[in-house]
């Protein structure tokens, strides 16, 4: 965490594991809770940033894998790390699968992770059931 922060103040910015670049231009702040807020975001912005940039790559290659396997189910909303889809009843199984092959898959070819990439899906008829 200290050499997060440590860059964060020489470079003004952190990078996810993509390389996009989040900057903090006040993190050298003279104001210590400014300082200390901005260190803090720093830390959190490489995972937070990553998360999200694997969500993205997944959604961007959802609508042809869905396609691609002959499926009616229609990509709905973002929540997080979520995608919440609408389906027929009779393609939810397929529907399911294909997604989270997409979605486990999504740091690659670009990105090879230290650990799996385990996503949970089940099927519901709304988004508080399914949780």
């Amino acid at each position: 965490m200290e050499a997060t922060k440590e860059r964060a103040r020489k470079q003004g910015y952190v990078e996810t594991l993509f390389g996009r670049r989040i900057h903090f231009p006040d993190i050298n702040s003279k104001n210590p809770q400014l300082r200390g807020f901005k260190e803090r975001a720093a830390i959190n912005a490489p995972i937070q940033g990553s998360a999200a940039d694997i969500i993205r790559r997944a959604m961007v290659r959802m609508e042809d894998a869905l396609r691609g396997a002959r499926l009616d189910a229609q990509m709905l909303l973002q929540v997080h790390d979520e995608l919440i889809f609408e389906a027929p009843k009779s393609q939810v199984e397929k529907t399911i699968r294909v997604a989270t092959r997409v979605m486990e898959a999504a740091p690659a070819p670009a990105l090879t992770l230290k650990v799996p990439l385990k996503v949970d899906a089940r099927a519901a008829d709304n988004w508080d059931e399914a949780h």
